[in-house]
């Protein structure tokens, strides 16, 4: 198992002076010990209209200065939100190929549909945001791999264009795509991707479930989108490591993983979200077909038929407008493994479990919240010296 790094460039408040500024130069100043502890990938999500949760707007020019401070780490775009209101693919592509250049061919390049608020603010049609990502999955990878491309659809008409730069790496960057649900994961699968998901607010049996579900869509895949079928598996978590777990706990971890799981439900209106995907894993069951793989997955779930953890009820009560204490949050990921949290042994002993899944990539999360930068800058530099124990893993 490799062990990357995973950042949104969160700005809580109160904010006062230079706060934005000082944020970007702590983010090279975290990627720069990264590259030299080892962490094989530096992942850097997109966000618009974030305010506190994420500074992230224009992650490719934040990976472009990444890319010009160090000189291995890898360079994970995680992902551009695909959407042509957001990101046109041929901006896409160019930048894509661009930022593989200036980095020497490290680039990971991943794909996502975004969320109702970012939908919202760039004028997106839900039912469009599908079938949009799926059109930039088919393009991007052609652009960088013929020398003229054309494309028609009731979305996009390009005749013989010369798209250029081609990528540094050939044919072109692995491609991924960010999954939260059963049914993206097999999407992924089955689409030739690696798959970016994340351990939080999921106890690692359905963590594992879903695993399985990628593996056997990516079995199935005939005709990836790209050149070739990139069947890695990433996962993000939380991740704070110090010197004992006592410190830990006083450096804020406790509060700084409740603030990121109030401030993630609210910014992406997890509510309707969940409604949303609970209708479309209704049709899927409803499905003449069964709804595939991700039919199954449903079944299975169904038939297991467990009562809410205590980390589902208090994401449940926090939906419904409760508060939840800090400590309260923090427990009930904690027990049941969503986060990895302690002293080095401690952290050792949980990302052993993690890499015992079948985890190719954990991406650690450790710029979150209220943390002190000089926390974050040890957090990062404790998991540095893990990385070797797992590289065979």
């Amino acid at each position: 198992m490799l062990i990357d790094i995973f950042s949104e460039v969160q700005n809580p408040k109160p904010w006062n002076g230079d706060h934005e500024h000082r944020r970007i130069l702590q983010m090279l100043e975290q990627a720069r010990l990264a590259d030299e502890m080892g962490y094989g990938c530096w992942w850097q999500v997109e966000h618009h209209g974030a305010e506190e949760f994420s500074l992230s707007s224009a992650p490719e020019l934040m990976l472009t200065a990444i890319s010009q401070h160090t000189n291995r780490i890898r360079i994970g775009h995680s992902a551009v939100l695909a959407p042509g209101r957001f990101n046109h693919p041929i901006r896409a592509a160019e930048r894509g190929a661009m930022l593989d250049h200036l980095s020497e061919g490290r680039l990971e390049f991943g794909l996502t549909r975004s969320t109702i608020p970012e939908w919202r603010l760039f004028n997106i049609e839900p039912a469009e945001a599908r079938a949009q990502t799926q059109e930039a999955f088919e393009m991007i990878p052609r652009m960088w791999t013929e020398e003229r491309f054309s494309y028609t659809s009731d979305t996009y008409r390009i005749d013989d264009v010369a798209i250029g730069p081609k990528p540094f790496q050939k044919p072109h960057p692995p491609l991924w795509q960010a999954a939260a649900s059963p049914a993206s994961f097999e999407e992924a699968g089955r689409r030739g991707v690696g798959v970016l998901g994340t351990t939080l607010w999921e106890a690692l049996p359905r963590v594992r479930s879903m695993i399985e579900l990628y593996r056997a869509a990516v079995r199935q895949c005939e005709r990836p989108v790209g050149a070739f079928v990139n069947d890695r598996i990433a996962f993000f978590t939380f991740v704070h490591c110090a010197d004992t777990d006592a410190e830990a706990v006083r450096n804020g971890a406790a509060a700084a993983a409740a603030w990121y799981t109030v401030r993630a439900l609210t910014f992406f209106e997890a509510k309707r979200q969940f409604m949303d995907m609970a209708a479309r894993q209704q049709a899927l069951l409803a499905a003449a077909d069964g709804g595939g793989l991700t039919g199954e997955f449903l079944r299975a779930e169904q038939a297991a038929a467990a009562p809410p953890n205590h980390a589902q009820i208090c994401i449940g009560r926090i939906l419904a407008g409760e508060h939840v204490s800090d400590d309260e949050i923090f427990d009930a990921l904690r027990d049941q493994d969503s986060l990895i949290v302690g002293s080095p042994e401690t952290c050792r002993k949980k990302l052993r479990v993690y890499a015992e899944l079948g985890i190719d990539r954990l991406m650690c999360f450790h710029q979150v919240g209220h943390l002190e930068h000089d926390a974050v800058l040890r957090s990062i530099r404790l998991i540095g010296e893990l990385i070797p124990e797992f590289a065979g893993s």
